[in-house]
């Protein structure tokens, strides 16, 4: 398909800089299988599902893997010490991230960069700004390191408009974050209180958490003009063998699995091993889900508003349909709708 095709135009003033308070204070749009759309709240999702229900939450926590780096002056190379901002988004070993960094042409192989009492060397730069670092510490000390050093991941969207303060590290982590390693926010997740949670359980709604590590190249633009040649960025994930157990035995059930975020969906389709069942495994995916995929697991997905021509756009198409959605973002921008990571959600049932 065309990336055009997963186009729509976003007022600025449509961007959520800050969530909702109480969390599950925000709005929520639900698309029926039939296409039709309803205006509720984060709040009402517990009328809008069914007893039995099983819903999949991705526990990954965010790590602080916003630093600020400074490249000494080089002794040949002219010029001073270059300031850096370094995004980390891949753990590659022990000792080792991958990391996004800007000003990208003011590194090279080789280079040393220090983050206070931290320092890493630039083991190898591709295209884009994406680099290997090679840390002076390793395993939990590093982990310890970059904690003290680092601030909260916020999407670029929102950095670029204001600075990360103390209530982001509160913000932009979800009531369930337990498993470290991700660099943005599972956020459909933050919707979510203690309130909600035992709303569900009233409800029937049964609640079972995957892992799967966010990187930061959920954020990066699709800049092919056709979805067959994307190449999709790799995040971490993994089932247990418990976890697994009751997702089969939902499906096995006829009852609906429905994920919240499109992390936990990825996780579920990965591994999934055959139509209706999943394996207890870990592994990296780069699944990607466009419109014409025949999903395997999930019934409905509970998500946030996404960016245009993004591969988390083309993801929810796949699930309600292109039209559908369009349609429904249409709405959503009418209707004043909050978008992005702090933004409103949406519950979307699998078109048939």
């Amino acid at each position: 398909m065309k990336v055009t095709d997963f186009d729509f135009e976003l007022p600025e003033e449509r961007i959520a800089l800050r969530p909702a308070r109480p969390r599950d204070a925000a709005r929520l749009l639900h698309v029926a299988a039939g296409g039709a759309l309803a205006d509720k709240g984060v709040r009402d999702l517990p009328d809008l599902l069914q007893p039995g229900d099983l819903m999949v939450i991705n526990d990954t926590r965010v790590i602080p893997a916003a630093l600020e780096g400074i490249r000494p002056a080089r002794a040949h190379g002219g010029g001073g010490d270059v300031t850096l901002e370094v995004n980390l988004h891949k753990r590659e070993a022990a000792d080792a991230w991958r990391a996004f960094i800007r000003p990208a042409k003011r590194i090279r192989e080789g280079d040393t960069v220090r983050f206070g009492a931290l320092s890493a060397v630039v083991e190898a730069k591709s295209d884009g700004g994406d680099t290997l670092l090679r840390f002076d510490q390793s395993g939990a000390l590093l982990d310890e390191a970059i904690a003290a050093t680092g601030a909260p991941p916020l999407p670029p969207y929102i950095a670029r408009k204001r600075g990360v303060d103390e209530q982001d590290n509160e913000d932009y982590q979800t009531l369930f974050a337990r498993e470290e390693g991700s660099v943005a926010a599972p956020t459909a997740g933050l919707h979510f209180t203690e309130g909600l949670l035992q709303a569900l359980r009233d409800r029937g709604v049964e609640l079972v958490h995957v892992t799967l590590h966010v990187g930061a190249g959920t954020f990066l633009p699709v800049k092919v003009d056709d979805t067959d040649d994307h190449d999709m960025h790799s995040e971490w994930c993994t089932i247990s063998k418990a976890a697994a157990q009751q997702i089969n035995q939902a499906k096995a059930d006829g009852r609906r699995v429905i994920p919240v975020g499109t992390t936990a969906l990825r996780t579920l389709e990965s591994l999934a091993s055959e139509p209706g069942k999943v394996e207890a495994t870990s592994r990296d995916t780069n699944i990607f889900i466009t419109p014409g995929y025949e999903f395997r697991i999930a019934d409905a997905l509970m998500t946030n508003f996404h960016l245009p021509k993004s591969t988390l756009f083309m993801l929810v198409s796949a699930m309600s349909g292109l039209d559908v959605m369009q349609k429904a973002y249409a709405h959503a921008i009418a209707e004043e709708y909050r978008f992005y990571s702090y933004g409103d959600a949406c519950l979307l049932e699998r078109q048939t």
